[in-house]
């Protein structure tokens, strides 16, 4: 059952709009796994052990994010993102991709689905910024504190006592059960982010972006995408309320089903990886298996 099984490795591609990092898993048509703020590709772990059986899985790392290098003066929009992405499998020789995007994440493969239909042979959205709820609400205090210049100490504070990260002011809401998170990857997700100034400002402007005129820019060419669409969604989101996975559902023409997963919060892929994997499976199998 799993002999086809790769173990997954790190790698990085020179791409115009940097060094982009990304860990990558299996054979055959690939998946690209896209994640979002203050995280990295580690978020897809259990996705790329579990479903390389059948898919060329790869987790890229976003601009200002994870492994990823950038210059000082690289645009990080959002929609900068959705541009490196092309550029990113041009550069892997990878014609189209199974889409898969969490939290902003959601938002920029939303984008680069509406730019590139053609590069998109399925879509699968989770808990993501959506028309208008860029930034969420319950967000804007974390985007406040950064402007205001406390990013790097709250960083620093996350990575010296873990249970920071964990607690209800700072990343706890994400998570169903936030006293899971191990140790480790707290260190794989934040240790990027304070590698050097130039990361911790990179960041900074990631998170100054924040706008949803990006996201409201494409909405006509999403509301014409053919693609298969899967919706997951967790029912419990402090950040993206389940009304938005039902407007996702309304206007994308290829959404075949839109899952809702009694509970869940944010980073369910992580949490409740097996029920996802699932999903995302079947909807794969369902969709046209060219190898891209």
């Amino acid at each position: 059952m799993v002999e086809n099984k790769l173990a997954a490795a790190r790698y990085s591609v020179q791409t115009p709009s940097g060094r982009i990092g990304y860990t990558e898993q299996g054979t055959g048509p690939a998946a690209l796994f896209v994640h979002g703020v203050l995280l990295n590709g580690h978020l897809w772990r259990h996705q790329l052990e579990d479903l390389s059986d059948i898919r060329r899985c790869i987790a890229v790392d976003l601009l200002a994010h994870g492994d990823t290098e950038i210059a000082p003066d690289q645009d990080v929009s959002v929609t900068a993102n959705a541009k490196m992405l092309q550029e990113f499998i041009d550069a892997l020789n990878i014609d189209r991709v199974d889409l898969v995007g969490n939290d902003s994440g959601g938002g920029i493969a939303q984008i680069f689905a509406a730019l590139y239909p053609e590069r998109v042979r399925s879509l699968t959205l989770t808990d993501c910024d959506t028309h208008d709820n860029w930034p969420p609400e319950a967000f804007k205090p974390f985007l406040a504190m950064a402007a205001a210049g406390g990013l790097r100490g709250t960083l620093d504070a996350m990575l010296s006592d873990k249970s920071v990260y964990r607690s209800p002011q700072a990343l706890g809401p994400a998570y169903e059960h936030p006293e899971r998170v191990s140790n480790d990857s707290i260190e794989t997700y934040l240790r990027p982010l304070v590698r050097s100034e130039q990361r911790t400002r990179d960041l900074e402007r990631f998170l100054a972006a924040f706008d949803n005129r990006h996201t409201l820019a494409i909405e006509d060419r999403l509301k014409t995408l053919k693609a298969p669409t899967l919706i997951v969604w967790g029912t419990d989101d402090v950040y993206f309320d389940v009304k938005w996975s039902r407007w996702l559902a309304d206007n994308i023409p290829g959404t075949r089903q839109l899952v809702e997963l009694k509970g869940a919060r944010i980073f369910f892929p992580e949490e409740r990886w097996e029920e996802f994997n699932k999903q995302l499976r079947g909807h794969w199998q369902a969709a046209p298996q060219e190898v891209a």
